[in-house]
Order: C-alpha cells, then structure tokens, then sequence
C-alpha cells in the first residue's frame, strides 16, 4: 500500500465504530486492517473496545448499581452539551 491510502491512527480512532458494524466500504476496510497490521498502538486499542463491547453486551440494566448508572448519564450528560 503506497503512503498516500495509509490510515493515520485518528483516522482509524474515528473508522472502529463502522469497523466493528461492518459498515465500512471494502477499501476503507482494507485500510483499516493493513493499519491495524502495522500498529501495534491500533491494534491493542481495538482488541480493548473488542473486550470492552463483548463485556458490556453481557451486562444487564438490573446489575449495574443505581448510583453508578445515575453517574454515567450525568456524565454523559454534560459530555453531549460540551460537544
């Protein structure tokens, strides 16, 4: 791949979401994956949001203590308003 079409760690930061959907084109995937082939960075990065997603698919609403979940949205919240 010529330096040109490389992905740059930002744009593949901004790319996991579709990634892990399987909405990216097959080009974009293909970046995204020699990128990841390269970076070592990328590639712990993603395979924490891999984990990250697989155990909070796994948690259910009831299990999450009331006073963490109220902290959560709070936070994301203000989060959205500073955005």
């Amino acid at each position: 791949m010529n330096p040109l079409n490389e992905l740059t760690c930002l744009e593949l930061v901004d790319l996991v979401t579709e990634y892990f959907e399987g909405a990216l084109a097959v080009a974009q995937r293909a970046r995204f994956e020699a990128h990841l082939e390269q970076c070592r960075h990328c590639r712990r990065y993603v395979e924490q949001l891999r984990r990250t997603i697989s155990t909070l698919g796994e948690l259910k609403a009831e299990e999450i203590p009331r006073h963490v979940r109220d902290e959560l949205l709070k936070t994301f919240r203000g989060w959205k308003r500073r955005g």
